[in-house]
């Protein structure tokens, strides 16, 4: 199985439970890997056989930046779904850190 990591994403957004927590914006950073066959896209050199992780950096941040979690299980699962519904994407890891915590 192949990988590519889209690492040290650095996203603001609400996420916490206690209510200084919801007041503002706060610092995360997201890891993730992202898992398949992409010997297609290795053998033909097109970005057409390929997982546009461009793209899926794009969503995720779109995701993250307008959401307003109360838990950081709740946002790695969206973020993992949302990757998982890329056709080439068969596994993803979701690490999620918030060193404010």
């Amino acid at each position: 199985m192949d990988r590519i990591y889209l690492r040290d994403l650095r996203l603001r957004c609400i996420i916490g439970i206690y209510d200084d927590e919801r007041r503002e914006k706060q610092d995360i950073i997201l890891n993730i890997q992202l898992a398949g066959d992409f010997s297609a896209a290795a053998r033909s050199d097109d970005i057409a056989d390929a997982v546009n992780y461009k793209d899926i950096k794009k969503a995720v941040i779109a995701l993250v930046e307008a959401s307003q979690f109360n838990l950081i299980e709740t946002m790695a699962e969206r973020v993992a779904d949302l990757c998982l519904k890329h056709p080439k994407v068969n596994q993803v890891v979701v690490t999620v850190d918030k060193p404010g915590a």
